[in-house]
């Protein structure tokens, strides 16, 4: 609730405050104490990488919700759109004319030398001209203005399956609080999401595209979302071994026989859907995918090539972006950015790396980051020398003052800073948000990373219906 003064009230929070206030001292924690059993017994988990103790954890699930109001709601949607409806043009425009780049917009190399830009795709269009089908775009408040965006996720955002089951989990413990307020339903996202899926099927596909999700495997850290956005889909859940390609057509092997499939929702990387075109060495892809994507006899969701959209160095372009292919002035503005490769912004930041977030500039999940205010002189001193050695890799960002929500911590409500994933969908129709979204929480005191790798957790989102 920061931004507000020492102990007021945020207007949206007033009645779950007043429930806060009646309700007996250790409900919250006996209703944490059981939300942590049925996530248990639902299998609930994601995968640690590197974790030695243990493969598989719970996310940390917070249940004190993240309240936001009617009207902030509606801003915020505004400026979602506009900001992913510019993502899909600035992509449709590099794989095609690249205007924007004969502009000036955004520099050539930074598109043609990222190591997610597609040469294969350049001239093609995928169905709809959709590229980007389902974006997770982070969110952070830093003030009373409202929010800024802390990244873009084009490629393969997760977190959905946490937005929906934090709700279901919310309402099956506190229906006496649902009562009391009047909250848009999330529950939606999955009947839009299958709608974006069939809408964007190949001509060829008829009125009943056959849809999968694909996925790397049980070892993946999102498997558990994988396996439960198929099953509220009700399409298969394949890994590349259930799928061949013949005559530039994908199949998918059944005890039936084979089965023609019309759209992918793919949950791995471009590197390593197609061993024959990208990596060889790939295990978890399906040889020939790529020749029957661009016969145009399967949609893949999303488009192959959006990974340029998630580079943090083309981050920092989005505000031009924004102007150039919607005339319009961004409503969601970026966080201030030095791009390291530029030599007066790596002279700044070298000069109070202390003070600041330093990120890779293809980086994801909280990995390769340095928290200048939390790292030891060892470890920046450290990052100093790779700054130096390759500066176009990095970009730098103030340590935010992000605002925080109460939060149960040891039986009692603490601000814990905490950032917001919406999820935009994108159908040839036009541009969908679920009103809310993933709200991750930093759990430990003063800790500003939120991410589940990294030790965050996860709060239920309300948006307020006027």
């Amino acid at each position: 609730m920061s931004g507000m003064g020492a102990g007021e009230v945020r207007e949206s929070y007033r009645a779950l405050d007043r429930w806060l206030k009646a309700a007996p001292a250790d409900l919250l924690s006996s209703r944490s104490r059981q939300a942590e059993l049925f996530f248990r017994r639902m299998g609930v988990t994601f995968a640690v990488y590197g974790d030695a103790e243990s493969n598989e954890r719970l996310i940390p699930f917070d249940v004190v919700p993240r309240i936001i109001a009617a009207s902030e709601w509606t801003q915020l949607e505004r400026g979602l759109k506009q900001r992913v409806g510019a993502l899909n043009a600035f992509l449709k425009d590099i794989y095609g004319p690249q205007e924007c780049i004969r502009a000036g917009v955004i520099p050539a190399d930074i598109v043609l030398t990222n190591p997610q830009y597609r040469p294969e795709m350049q001239g093609r269009r995928p169905p709809g001209d959709v590229w980007c089908h389902i974006a997770g775009i982070d969110l952070v408040r830093t003030g009373e203005d409202g929010f800024q965006v802390l990244e873009d996720n084009a490629r393969t955002p997760s977190g959905v399956s946490y937005m929906l089951e934090n709700r279901e989990m919310m309402m099956r413990l506190f229906p006496d609080l649902f009562a009391e307020h009047r909250i848009h339903p999330v529950d939606t996202y999955t009947d839009t999401l299958l709608r974006t899926l069939q809408s964007g099927a190949p001509g060829s596909a008829g009125d009943d595209p056959r849809i999968v999700v694909l996925t790397p495997g049980p070892f993946n850290s999102a498997y558990y979302e994988h396996s439960f956005l198929a099953d509220k889909l009700g399409v298969e859940l394949v890994e590349g071994t259930d799928l061949f390609v013949n005559d530039d057509t994908v199949f998918m092997r059944t005890t039936e026989g084979p089965k023609k499939v019309d759209v992918i929702y793919r949950r791995i990387d471009d590197d390593f859907i197609d061993p024959l075109t990208f990596r060889p060495d790939s295990a978890v892809g399906v040889p020939g995918l790529m020749a029957a994507y661009l016969a145009g006899n399967v949609t893949l969701a999303n488009a192959v090539g959006t990974g340029v959209a998630d580079d943090k160095c083309v981050y920092t372009y989005m505000p031009e972006i924004v102007r150039f292919f919607t005339g319009e002035e961004p409503i969601l503005k970026n966080i201030p950015t030095w791009r390291c490769r530029e030599p007066d912004a790596l002279k700044e930041v070298l000069g109070q790396l202390d003070q600041l977030v330093v990120k890779e500039v293809g980086g994801s999940g909280g990995y390769g980051m340095l928290v200048g205010p939390a790292a030891t002189k060892a470890e920046i001193e450290t990052f100093r020398a790779k700054l130096i050695a390759h500066p176009e890799e990095f970009i730098a960002q103030p340590t935010l003052s992000l605002s925080t929500a109460p939060t149960l911590d040891g039986g009692a409500l603490q601000p814990r800073h905490v950032d917001l994933r919406p999820f935009v969908l994108t159908s040839p129709a036009g541009v969908r948000v679920t009103p809310g979204g993933l709200t991750r929480v930093a759990l430990k005191a003063g800790s500003l990373v939120v991410n589940s790798s990294q030790g965050g957790g996860t709060k239920d989102t309300w948006v307020l219906d006027d």
